[in-house]
């Protein structure tokens, strides 16, 4: 449970940073792939990839970002 609460708590920071109040995370672990969205549903009607994290739009506005292979991010991390 602490290591959890340390986790969730260093993420706080970085969150109250975003304009956006809602977020829905979901992870698929067997395409190592993370999913977020600031709008439910997302419908995008634009897509843009960079570095392998894919930005989703609707009308010009960030909608969502699909991030692949999310866990070669954790290795990134820990070279920097």
């Amino acid at each position: 449970m602490e290591k959890v609460n340390e986790l969730i708590l260093s993420l706080v920071p970085s969150i109250l940073k975003f304009d956006y109040k809602h977020f829905y995370v979901d992870y698929d672990d067997e395409t190592d792939t993370l999913y977020i969205s600031f709008q439910k549903p997302q419908n995008a009607d634009d897509s843009v990839m960079e570095d392998n994290i894919i930005y989703h739009y609707r009308k010009k506005e960030i909608v969502g970002i699909t991030v692949l292979h999310a866990k070669d991010f954790i290795q990134k991390e820990k070279l920097e």
